[in-house]
């Protein structure tokens, strides 16, 4: 995963997505839990927690952290302790 994403992301993102079990998360699918997520939560330091179901992949969810200008991928990962 050495192809910097089409989408602003801090270092923190940049260096997890070499972890094995995060290298498997597509950028489109990231892109899909940024633009049209199925839940949204703002925490109280302004960052934005954003999931997704994504059926091609088990219909897992996506969790991405959003910085708090609404852009900036902090964080992605399948969150296995997401409740509707």
């Amino acid at each position: 995963m050495d192809k910097e994403p089409s989408f602003p992301s801090t270092q923190y993102f940049e260096h997890s997505r070499h972890r094995a079990d995060r290298s498997l998360i597509l950028e489109q699918w990231i892109l899909s839990t940024v633009s049209a997520p199925d839940k949204e939560v703002v925490q109280t330091d302004g960052r934005i927690r954003r999931w997704r179901r994504i059926p091609e992949f088990e219909n897992k969810v996506l969790r991405v952290i959003l910085l708090d200008d609404g852009v900036t991928v902090h964080n992605a990962f399948f969150d296995r302790d997401f409740t509707d």
